[in-house]
Parts: structure tokens; sequence; C-alpha cells
């Protein structure tokens, strides 16, 4: 990792300073800690699978930017392919080479990507697709699941009540009532609740949020059944599935969750991992649906920054230099190394009467504490887990590992990341959760 002088501030005065401008101290919420108490230290530089902080200490790093850096930190491919195009302008708001080819690129990995949309956040990309679905469909309703995120946009801001399936109240304060009510919620592996939604709500349903892996209430992979139903139901009623890949696009196999589980979705959605962590989206489908976007059609979205030559140009030398290193089966290698070194850990927390899962798909893993099996829902993980994560996590620290400061958030490995490396995090592990109880 390249030398970086330390702040003369500690992480503690930085956070002070910062407080006193920005709300939080942050720019996103989970940033500030509150779920694990304490104060967050300020990330000077990242290199491979590493960070280091303004204080100069190091950490080996399982957040990865929250998934897009596949390649590590500062990979040589992205930082040159962004020196060179930044070198010819940061920003035209026109239309730029860069732009096509990585379109190009997307189109062609993808199964389902006839056309795509380039915007600037996976938030932008939901709130987007959710507009074409509406105006495709003449409907206004949609649904989503249950824990699932898919972005602050107001219509995706709701969390489920009791009962099979309710339509929403807002999570977050500023949205109009008007606007979460014609969002549904319902619950992850429920095919009876897919069937009565559709048997009352059918026709009034535009579409259907999902994410392909549920990434952000844990880590709860979905059964084929209940993704065959989905698609049934869905395809019955003229209701368009929207598949939402900020995660696990381009992360869990070249074509993303779709190519791996054979989803055929009308719609789908990208995030960071497309710009090789800058700020980027992009939503996609079919032909018939994307020719509905203006100019071509009469859906309206547009950005001064959308296809930025920066993000493009990352996101073009990213994705070639996974490709060449044959990156999505060597992620899959290390992610069954590391679920082999923490099961013994696993055993021997449970034989000491501390209920630990570990759920694990590629290269996302995710230990879901007092959970007597890996939960497929949202409800089922057990809101006591998170005490003991907040201790987990500090035990971590102070051995130089980072995980996200959430006991809700997944870990993401990388191809930074090698056998030695992970072997040396698992004894690690062992030792904050010893610690930890």
């Amino acid at each position: 990792m390249t030398t970086i002088t330390p702040s003369t501030q500690t992480s503690q005065d930085l956070f002070t300073r910062a407080c006193a401008v920005m709300p939080g101290g942050v720019s996103s919420p989970v940033r500030a800690y509150q779920s694990v108490g304490g104060q967050p230290f300020f990330i000077a530089s990242g290199s491979g699978c590493h960070v280091r902080t303004e204080d100069g200490n190091e950490y080996l790093d399982f957040v990865g930017s929250w998934g897009p850096l596949i390649l590590g930190h500062a990979h040589p491919a992205v930082t040159s392919a962004v020196q060179k195009a930044v070198a010819l302008g940061t920003s035209f708001g026109a239309p730029c080479l860069p732009e096509t080819e990585l379109a190009e690129k997307i189109c062609a990995m993808s199964p389902v990507l006839d056309k795509v949309r380039f915007v600037n956040s996976g938030t932008e990309a939901t709130m987007s697709a959710l507009r074409l679905a509406r105006a495709v469909t003449g409907r206004d309703g949609f649904i989503k699941f249950d824990g699932c995120y898919h972005g602050h946009a107001d219509s995706f801001l709701v969390k489920a009540g009791s009962g099979l399936a309710t339509f929403g109240e807002s999570s977050s304060a500023g949205v109009p009532t008007a606007c979460s009510a014609l969002t549904g919620v319902l619950p992850l592996d429920n095919e009876k609740a897919l069937e009565e939604w559709f048997a009352a709500n059918g026709d009034q349903t535009a579409a259907v949020f999902v994410e392909g892996i549920p990434a952000n209430c844990g880590l709860l992979p979905q059964r084929k059944e209940w993704w065959k139903k989905l698609r049934e139901v869905t395809r019955a009623h003229g209701t368009l599935l929207v598949v939402d890949e900020v995660i696990t696009g381009f992360r869990v196999a070249p074509g993303g969750f779709c190519s791996l589980e054979g989803i055929d979705a009308d719609l789908v959605t990208y995030g960071k991992i497309i710009g090789g962590g800058l700020p980027v989206g992009a939503y996609g489908g079919r032909k018939d649906l994307m020719d509905r976007i203006c100019p071509d059609g009469n859906v309206y979205q547009a950005g001064t920054l959308s296809g930025n030559p920066l993000c493009m140009a990352a996101g073009i030398a990213a994705l070639d230099a996974i490709v060449a290193q044959d990156g999505w089966q060597r992620l899959e290698q290390l992610g069954s190394h590391w679920e082999r070194l923490l099961q013994p850990l696993l055993a021997r927390e449970i034989a000491a009467g501390h209920p630990l899962t570990l759920t694990r798909r590629g290269s996302l893993f995710w230990l879901c504490f007092d959970a007597t099996e890996a939960p497929r829902t949202f409800a089922a993980i057990p809101s006591s887990g998170a005490k003991r994560f907040a201790r987990f996590f500090h035990e971590l620290l102070s051995r130089s590992i980072m995980i996200a400061p959430s006991a809700y958030e997944v870990g993401f490995l990388n191809l930074a990341m090698d056998e030695e490396i992970l072997t040396q995090a698992a004894v690690a592990f062992g030792e904050a959760l010893e610690a930890s109880r």
C-alpha cells in the first residue's frame, strides 16, 4: 500500500469537525456507527484488499465500498483508465465513445438486455425503471419485498406491516402517504402470499421489484420454486419483473444473477459495479420496453452526468480486468475457501450455546447471530443478534479487520485477496467470536 502521512488530526477530531457541517457527520447514515456504537474512522487510502485510516492504521477490508470493488482498491487497470480519461475532460454532457463501448459490453454479457440507459446511481436506476414500468402497463401500483432495499426514492422507502401483505407505510419522514400507498410489501419465501396478492391486485400492479439475492437485510437467497412462481404470476397478470442487480450484477456471474439462475427478467437495474466503483447506475431490458424511453418514446429520464466519461472508462477497465483473470471462477474459489475456514468456528460457537449461521453465495457472505438456521426472510432474523454483532464488530476492528457496521449488511470478498490472507482473517474471526460472547 502506498504510504500516506497520517493526518495531524485523529479520526475522532475529524468526526467532530464533520458533524459541524454534515448531518451526523456523514454522507450516508450507516457510516455513523450508530447501530454498533463508537465513532467511525476516516479512510485516507485503499490498496488491494486493505484500507488505511487518517490515523495511520491499516485494515483488511470486507466492505469494498459496499460491493463494487471486485478487483480491490486502486486496481492499476482502473486507476490508469481514469487517469487517461480525466486528462481528456471530466464531463461533457454529450455522447462519448466509452459510453457506447460500455453499453455494448454490458448488453453482450447480460442475457436479458437488448438496450441499456446509464444513470448515476442504483437509486436512479430503480426509480427510472419504475417510471418505465408504470408507463408500459398503465398501472400505478407495484410491490417490493419486506427488507429488500432498492435505493432511497420515495416509492421504495416502505416497510411491511403484519400479515401476508400490506400496503406500505413509509419508513422515512417526508414521504407522502399517497406515494407510499402505491407500494405493496410482501414477505419473501412465500408463494401463497404471491398468489393472494395477484388474485386481488394483479390488474393494478405495474411491476415487482426484487433483489437478485436480497443482501441489504442479511443475505437471503430465495428458493428456485419461489422464483418460478414469481415469474409465473407476473407474466400471467402482465406485470413486469424487475430484478435489482445493484449488488449481484457482474459479481456473482458474468451476466449477473439472471444469467446464473436463468431468470427471464423484463428489466434489470445495476449500480456501481459497472463503473468499477465510481458513481454510476443503469437500467435495461428488452428493446420494446427500452424504446419507450425518451427520445425514442415518451418516458422522460435525463442526467447531465449520465454516461460520464470517467465512470465509463473505469467500468470498461474493471470488466475487462475481471474477464482477463477469469475473475468469477476465482471469486467462487475464494468463497468456498472462506466458507471452509469459517465452518469450524460456527460449530464451536454452536457447541458453546451461541447459535450462529453462515450464508454464502459466491463472494457474498453473512453471519447471523442467535439464529439456529439460516433465515430466508427479514422477519426470521433474530433482533437479539444485533447486540452481539456490535461487540463482534469492534473485536474485529481491534484485530485490524473491517466489516460493515451493521448486523444486516453482508461481507464481500475481492480478487486482491488470496487463501493466505483469508486463512489469517479466519483466525481473527475466531478470536473475535470468542471475545464477543
